[in-house]
């Protein structure tokens, strides 16, 4: 796969973080939960939480939360799965 492709992969999938980052920060918000409360109640780190906010996992990558985690924070902030997954599609990052 030509370093082009594999680029644009990436970006698609950091857009991607980033916007359910922006999804959970909003639903957060709505709440008036604090980050630390929202991570405790998801069983998560507070720290860990706010890089998920920004889309990230730990500087310079994209967050990718294991699914038990996804689903706490849904069950958590009160909103199904889907409300914090962005409406579209990512073209996933290359495999080496």
């Amino acid at each position: 796969m030509s370093s082009t492709k594999r680029s644009s992969r990436d970006r698609s999938w950091v857009a991607y973080a980033r916007e359910l980052g922006v999804n959970l920060h909003r639903a957060r918000m709505a709440t008036g939960m604090s980050q630390e409360r929202v991570a405790h109640l998801a069983g998560i780190a507070g720290f860990t939480y706010q890089k998920f906010e920004k889309g990230e996992s730990r500087p310079g990558h994209p967050m990718n939360p294991q699914l038990l985690t996804l689903v706490s924070l849904s069950q958590v902030l009160g909103v199904p799965v889907v409300d914090l997954l962005p409406d579209w599609e990512p073209q996933l990052p290359a495999r080496d």
